[in-house]
């Protein structure tokens, strides 16, 4: 039997947030599941990774 591939597509949005306390740029990123309508906000790419990475071994 010949199964179809799977389509997951995110949409990733990255805001850069003025904090006095650091020199370092603070991020906020928001990861939405386009096929499961699903949205998190992190602030790391490395937890992007993270929880895309998750959806795809669902």
């Amino acid at each position: 039997m010949i199964t179809q591939p799977s389509v997951a597509s995110f949409v990733v949005r990255c805001a850069s947030l003025v904090d006095v306390k650091h020199t370092d740029p603070v991020w906020r990123i928001t990861v939405s599941h386009v096929q499961g309508e699903e949205e998190i906000s992190v602030a790391s790419l490395e937890e992007v990774y993270e929880y895309m990475k998750d959806i795809l071994n669902r």
